[in-house]
């Protein structure tokens, strides 16, 4: 099978290859016919002769020709193509759901049932676009995982197993060493490389620029009491249920002499079972939108007059997603027409009083108690609280529209399904779905018209457009509206104390007659 055309030009990736220029790592993979291995672009090793070398574009393709990982640059720490994993393509959601486990456990024909597409349509997607199958492509991404838990931790080779999505070690094994010709434990000969404490550190890798400050403003923001813990430069939340949590940090990944701006930010694990281990890393990964690629978002949205400006001071300003998606959900309702900080102290007296409590150990660290499941919430007297029928009520319903699967956080689906599902509940308008999706979905095309912020900020003559005008003049900014909606209110935040986003309140005949 022959390299798929969806890579940059030949000459571009030649160039790419000999100068290691970094835009280009993760974009194309260079493998070399003599010895069956492909690199990063970026890879220090000395370049191969030209005749030698056949490009890809992605790991899988790579593999799926019989190439074997570079030990030395590590094609595992790699950012993403962030093109092929976000959005509404077949494609795009598919990814979503492989990296969510959807191949683990069901066969390809059920993943193509969830899409509405038929296996053999989907399998000839995924080898056009990625240059490898469905299943392939979940076969790389479990052994690279593996190959990353080998490299940087100290887990035991039957751990790392579980957390690659093997449920046997045998069968790793044997996999491991038909891909990568060599026993896992080969890679066991140095000692890890990142080990610290008894914490579990990852590399995960994004590509440059990345706005950490700006990520971790909005966090703290919004940063749950006992649940969450947000400073200058990290961020810390409990994971796991409350029956046996853990809990994570995530900041920046030192940089050293050799690696001045490493490009990955570092996530410490403490009591995380293998078993949810992949799980853990693509919440993160979502949360902080590592997988996007700022170089073509901003590209395509710098056509707009009114973003360019944006896009130029914070070229690496990316989607804040959360970690959960009912707990999005809830503080979406609880954040309808108030403040950033009202919304806040409402949730955290909702998740205070019916969030299930935490070990000690875990109190020590300023963890208290986990956030309400909805079952927690379907039946709960919210008396006290101080939140008002209609919001009780669409709380209730959530929860309970969750329980019997009217709604969900299905990444199979797009958009448009996304929100007509949720707008169907009661209390659920197009701004509080659309948010929902922007911030539990990470959806980059997500976008709210009703917030009254961007009806107030898009103009700079002091007027309010309507949310008609607004959908509009964003059509043009598809598929990454998701992206202007936060340029947007990052300068509204950062220029005059700015209200909160959220809806535009409804004008009726009587509110116009006091106007």
């Amino acid at each position: 099978m022959s390299p798929p055309t969806a890579l940059p030009d030949a000459a571009v990736c030649e160039q790419a290859r000999l100068s290691r220029d970094a835009r280009f790592d993760g974009l194309f993979f260079t493998a070399v016919r003599t010895t069956g291995i492909y690199c990063r672009p970026v890879c220090p090793a000395p370049a191969p002769r030209a005749g030698n070398v056949v490009y890809y574009p992605n790991a899988a393709a790579a593999e799926a020709n019989g190439f074997r990982p570079c030990l030395r640059c590590r094609p595992e720490l790699s950012p993403a193509d962030g093109s092929w994993h976000r959005g509404d393509h077949i494609v795009a959601r598919a990814l979503a759901l492989i990296d969510a486990g959807a191949l683990d456990a069901q066969p390809l024909s059920a993943l193509a049932a969830r899409l509405h597409v038929g296996e053999r349509q989907l399998r000839r997607l995924f080898v056009e676009r990625l240059g490898a199958a469905p299943i392939g492509v979940r076969g790389t991404r479990r052994l690279l995982f593996a190959k990353q838990l080998l490299t940087e931790t100290a887990l035991p080779v039957t751990e790392i197993a579980l957390a690659s999505g093997f449920n046997s070690l045998r069968r790793f094994n044997s996999v491991f060493q038909a891909a990568y010709r060599m026993p896992p434990r080969e890679l066991r000969r140095a000692p890890p490389q990142h080990a610290h404490g008894d914490a579990l550190t990852l590399r995960l890798g994004y590509r440059p620029p990345y706005d950490l400050p700006a990520m971790l403003d909005f966090l703290r923001g919004r940063a749950l009491p006992g649940i969450e813990l947000v400073d200058g430069s990290s961020y810390s939340r409990v994971i796991g249920p409350a029956e046996a949590p853990g809990w994570l940090r995530v900041d920046a990944w030192p940089a050293t002499r050799s690696e001045p701006a490493p490009g990955a930010l570092r996530l410490s694990l403490h009591g995380c079972p293998p078993a949810r281990m992949q799980d853990t890393v693509q919440r993160v990964r979502r949360m902080f939108d590592l997988d996007a690629d700022p170089g073509v978002i901003a590209a395509h949205l710098a056509g707009d007059t009114r973003l360019a400006p944006l896009l130029r001071a914070r070229p690496g300003l990316r989607l804040p997603s959360g970690w959960d998606g009912f707990e999005i959900a809830v503080r979406a309702v609880i954040g309808q027409q108030v403040s950033v900080a009202a919304a806040r102290t409402l949730t955290a007296r909702l998740s205070q009083r019916f969030g299930a409590p935490l070990p000690e150990t875990l109190a020590a660290r300023g963890f208290a108690h986990v956030f309400p499941t909805p079952a927690a919430l379907v039946d709960a007297d919210f008396d006290g609280l101080g939140l008002i029928g209609s919001r009780i009520a669409t709380i209730r319903g959530i929860a309970a529209a969750l329980l019997d699967g009217q709604v969900d956080f299905d990444r199979s689906r797009t958009l448009d399904d996304f929100v007509a599902r949720w707008v169907a509940l009661p209390g659920i308008g197009p701004w509080t779905a659309q948010y929902i999706a922007l911030r539990a979905l990470g959806h980059p095309d997500a976008f709210p018209a009703e917030d009254l912020v961007l009806q107030k900020t898009l103009p700079t003559d002091g007027t309010r457009m309507t949310a008609n005008a607004l959908r509009a003049h964003a059509d043009a900014w598809h598929p990454w509206r998701g992206y202007a909606v936060f340029h947007l209110w990052r300068e509204a935040a950062t220029t005059v104390p700015a209200r909160a986003p959220g809806p535009a309140p409804v004008r009726t005949s009587a509110t116009r007659r006091r106007t």
